[in-house]
């Protein structure tokens, strides 16, 4: 392996079998700077990582472990490998998605199965040590009882599903609510875990599920069920209010569609959704200002369900969950269009591709 393939590893979340799939563990990849990806192979068994986060400054790794309502932390061995340290810590049902703060005082757990929003302190070393669950969503749309509300005859609420949670730039945390179509703000207090501090109400039936933050302070999320990109934006007062909403796509969606991810081009010019079902990469234009996603062209995402993707320089990695790869795109630096598939890296049941520090 070439000095230039080491340059940057990239860990890759995974389903084993007790989610469906066929990896065993959390995979590493390395990504050279041709956009060359070469697969170096697992780099610890464990039961589907589907989402894994990296400590700001430590060599430190966290992934859930979806189908077992855990979170484990791990430590770098070697050139690519990882080992436990500690014991997995609980989480709750399907928790699908973990960040870490960047001054890695803690880490968050979000669970798609039963709306835990969890948060675990960390020791110096990197290790999870106290555990704090968050105030339990309420649904602001029950009241409306119809079909994506709650159940005609039995008027019973939506579900709670936390699905994601983003650190904003002045160190509150922002957390999704796919069941209940809402953006939570919190407030870290050290010894005692987050309290509430307001939340943004999105459309009913929308589903935000993941979300990232544009340079000029607001917050793109791209809504699973609807498709649709929200931008928000905090006021003077710190409260964050929706200012636009549209379609993630140029031409549209299927009725099996689902979006997935949402991430930043270089400069934050472009932003790139995943769609599954239809196997979409979506190129949207921001605005100088922050406040609107155009869509601009929609391009075949390169394999099947579209789960992550990331883009590294002038490339944008693809990760296919179901066809079980990686493909490969340059961005056009004018238009930020991505060009023809480069090139497909086989990896076993990709989710989520992230870089190591």
């Amino acid at each position: 392996m070439t000095s230039a393939q080491q340059q940057t590893l990239i860990w890759t979340g995974t389903y084993t079998a007790d989610g469906g799939g066929q990896a065993d563990g959390i995979g590493a990849i390395a990504a050279s700077n041709d956009g060359t990806l070469q697969w170096l192979g697992t780099a610890v068994n464990a039961d589907s990582p589907s989402f894994v986060a990296v400590h700001p400054t430590l060599p430190v790794v966290y992934a859930v472990a979806e189908q077992r309502q855990m979170v484990r932390a791990f430590r770098r061995t070697g050139q690519f490998g990882l080992e436990p340290i500690g014991e997995p810590q609980p989480a709750g049902a399907a928790t699908c998605h973990v960040a870490v703060d960047p001054g890695g005082r803690f880490l968050m757990a979000a669970c798609w199965g039963d709306g835990k929003v969890l948060l675990y302190e960390l020791d110096h070393d990197g290790g999870i040590t106290g555990r704090f669950q968050a105030a339990s969503s309420v649904d602001p749309h029950h009241s409306e009882s119809h079909s994506h509300t709650a159940n005609a005859s039995t008027n019973e609420p939506r579900q709670s599903r936390a699905h994601a949670s983003l650190m904003l730039a002045d160190g509150r945390i922002m957390t999704t609510d796919l069941g209940h179509d809402t953006l939570r703000i919190w407030n870290y207090v050290p010894g005692q875990g987050l309290t509430p501090d307001h939340e943004v109400v999105l459309p009913e039936g929308s589903g935000p599920r993941h979300l990232v933050q544009h340079s000029s302070g607001s917050v793109f999320v791209v809504s699973e069920y609807s498709i649709e990109v929200f931008v928000v934006a905090a006021g003077e007062d710190g409260r964050f209010t929706l200012l636009n909403a549209g379609p993630a796509t140029s031409g549209g969606a299927l009725p099996d569609d689902s979006a997935a991810e949402i991430c930043l081009g270089p400069g934050g010019t472009y932003a790139y959704v995943g769609v599954r079902g239809s196997n979409l990469i979506s190129v949207l234009h921001v605005s100088p200002d922050g406040t609107n996603l155009s869509p601009v062209k929609d391009i075949a995402s390169g394999g099947n369900w579209p789960r992550h993707h990331l883009v590294l320089g002038r490339w944008l990695h693809v990760a296919h969950e179901r066809s079980g790869d990686v493909a490969t795109f340059e961005l056009d630096p004018a238009t930020g269009l991505p060009g023809p598939v480069l090139r497909v890296l086989k990896t076993p049941s990709p989710t989520a591709l992230v870089p190591a520090n």
